[in-house]
């Protein structure tokens, strides 16, 4: 995982040291929070204080709008638990996890890095690490139906490209 095709290397060096506290919060069963994901942005962005943001956020050069309601930040952190509902298949709900984070878009900034790592927090969980991420680097729209279907797919077949490979090491 890399972050602005690798022109920012100290900014690549905070997402990689994230990643590594993303794969210990997984080791260790935690569940998926915002206040999980909230101390993975501060090593990414290299502040002390990252909150949820407390204003309408835009993105895409203002073409898309992510509005805020009282209950925003409960009806996320709803979502994030359902990152390990029983009973759903792991492509799926790591899909799901990765657009809500980014249909919320909790952070002020950084918020496709933190979908991502989640998404490899959610799988790290189940025990499964990507060894390939170039695929899933593509622009997602968080009300994409097929794009969405299409990601849980993907997924399937990354994981199981990765469990057939004799080394499960993870790569950008």
């Amino acid at each position: 995982m890399a972050t602005r095709g690798g022109q920012d290397s100290e900014g690549t060096a905070r997402v990689l040291t994230a990643l590594d506290l993303a794969f210990a919060d997984a080791e260790q069963g935690r569940p998926l929070t915002f206040a999980l994901m909230a101390k993975w942005q501060r090593t990414v962005l290299g502040h002390d204080l990252v909150g949820f943001r407390t204003m309408p956020a835009f993105a895409k050069g203002g073409r898309e709008r992510y509005g805020l309601a009282p209950d925003t930040r409960a009806r996320f952190e709803r979502c994030l638990s359902e990152s390990s509902q029983p009973g759903l298949p792991l492509p799926p709900r790591a899909a799901r996890t990765y657009l809500d984070i980014l249909f919320f878009h909790p952070f002020e900034d950084g918020n496709a890095r933190a979908a991502m790592l989640a998404l490899a927090f959610v799988l790290a969980r189940e025990g499964v690490l990507l060894d390939q991420v170039h695929p899933l680097q593509t622009t997602r729209w968080a009300d994409d139906a097929e794009g969405a279907a299409d990601l849980a797919v993907l997924l399937g077949i990354l994981i199981t490209s990765a469990e057939r490979r004799p080394s499960h090491g993870r790569q950008s």
